[in-house]
C-alpha cells in the first residue's frame, strides 16, 4: 500500500510539474503573434537556443530580444513607460525586478508550471519566478595548488600562505563580496564572522576589476592560484574543456537566483504568459541544463548533475530576492570598512 501511495503521489507531482498552459492563452497568444525579451542572459548560449525552442513549439509566434546589464533592461523598461511607448512583454535578470520601483511596471502572474516548485523559487505575489540557479564558491588552478594543500574550509583560507593570492570580483552583489561577507556571518554567527573577515581582510585579497568569469579566467591563466565568489558551473564547463581549474565544495556554498518577470501594460500579455510557462517547463529547463545553465526546475538536473546540491552532495545558503533588495547595502558597507 505504502508503494502505491508513493507512486501516485509521484505521478501527482510530475502531473503538477508538467501542467500544460491553457488553451485559450496559446490561441490568444498566436492570435498576438509576437512577443519581446529583454534579457541578461548570454545570447548565444541560451537565448537563441531557448527562442528557437520556443517558436518550434508554438509556430506563429515570432520572438524579438535583446541582452542588456540588469540596470539596463531596468532603465530602458522605466523610459519606456514614461513615454507610454512600451515595447518588452517579458525580462529577467538577478534583481531587474528590484530596480522597477513603480509596481505598475511589473505584472503580477503566477505561472502553472511552477504549482509544485518550493516556495522559496516563486514571489509570493507572482511578480517573480525563478528562471536559473547560481551556486557561488571558490576555486583552485591545478598546475598551483597541490593536492595536499587544497583549502577544504573558510579557514584554510587564512593560511598566511594564501596572503595576496586570492582573487574576487569588484562586483558589488550578492554575486561579489557583499555576497560573500552574508555568507559568512551566516554560516559564523556575527561575532566569529566578524572576526573570521577582518582575518581574511588580512590576507589582502586581490580585487580584479571585471565579472566573476574574468576572475575565474585570471586563475585559469595562471595569474592567481584560488578565487573566492564563482560560479560553480563556470569552474566546471572550463575544467570539462581541459582547463588546470576545479571548483571547491566548500560549504555552505552561496546560492542566489535569475528571475523572470512579466512587463507591465505588456504588448503581448498572453504571448509573454505563454512564453513565462514555456521558459519554466520542464521542456523549457531542459534547453537551460542542455546549454550549460543549471535550471531551478527541482525535476530537472544540471547537464552535470552534481553542480546541483542534491547530486553534488553540498549545502547553501540561500539569498532570496528579498534579501538581495533588502540587505545588499547592509554587506557591501561592511565590505568597504573592512577591505577598502
Amino acid at each position: 500500500m505504502k508503494l502505491i501511495l508513493l507512486a501516485v503521489l509521484l505521478l501527482l507531482t510530475r502531473a503538477a510539474w508538467a501542467a500544460e498552459p491553457d488553451p485559450a492563452m496559446i490561441e490568444a497568444a498566436r492570435k498576438e503573434g509576437s512577443v519581446v525579451w529583454y534579457s541578461t542572459l548570454i545570447i548565444n548560449q541560451i537565448v537563441r537556443p531557448m527562442v528557437d525552442a520556443f517558436e518550434a513549439k508554438y509556430p506563429g509566434i515570432k520572438v524579438e530580444y535583446s541582452r542588456s546589464s540588469s540596470s539596463d533592461v531596468a532603465l530602458k523598461i522605466v523610459n519606456e513607460a514614461r513615454a507610454r511607448r512600451v515595447q518588452s512583454d517579458l525580462f529577467d535578470g538577478s534583481n531587474t525586478v528590484f530596480l522597477l520601483r513603480d509596481p505598475r511596471l511589473v505584472t503580477a502572474y503566477a505561472p502553472k508550471a511552477v504549482g509544485a516548485w518550493p516556495a522559496e523559487l516563486k514571489s509570493q505575489d507572482g511578480t517573480w519566478t525563478a528562471l536559473n540557479i547560481f551556486y557561488w564558491t571558490a576555486a583552485y588552478n591545478t598546475n598551483l595548488v597541490k593536492p595536499e594543500d587544497v583549502p577544504k574550509t573558510y579557514d584554510d583560507l587564512l593560511d598566511p600562505k594564501w596572503n595576496g593570492k586570492i582573487a574576487w570580483t569588484y562586483d558589488l552583489t550578492p554575486g561579489g563580496p557583499p555576497g560573500f561577507v552574508y555568507n559568512i556571518l551566516s554560516t559564523m554567527g556575527q561575532e566569529k564572522g566578524m572576526a573570521w573577515l577582518r582575518g581574511f581582510a588580512q590576507q589582502e585579497p586581490v580585487t580584479i576589476p571585471g565579472a566573476q568569469r574574468v576572475v575565474l579566467d585570471h586563475v585559469i591563466s595562471g595569474e592567481y592560484p584560488l578565487c573566492v565568489m564563482i560560479l560553480n558551473y563556470h569552474a566546471a564547463i572550463s575544467m570539462k574543456a581541459g582547463a588546470p581549474v576545479r571548483w571547491l565544495k566548500m560549504e555552505p556554498l552561496l546560492q542566489t537566483m535569475g528571475l523572470v518577470s512579466i512587463t507591465g501594460n505588456a504588448p503581448h500579455p498572453n504571448a509573454a504568459r505563454l512564453m513565462v510557462e514555456f521558459m519554466l517547463s520542464e521542456e523549457g529547463q531542459k534547453v537551460l541544463a542542455d546549454n550549460d545553465y543549471i535550471p531551478a526546475h527541482p525535476g530537472v538536473p544540471a547537464r552535470m548533475p552534481e553542480l546541483k546540491p542534491d547530486a553534488g552532495g553540498f549545502k547553501v545558503n540561500l539569498v532570496t530576492p528579498e534579501m538581495a533588495r533588502d540587505q545588499t547595502a547592509a554587506w557591501t558597507a561592511i565590505y568597504k570598512d573592512l577591505f577598502r
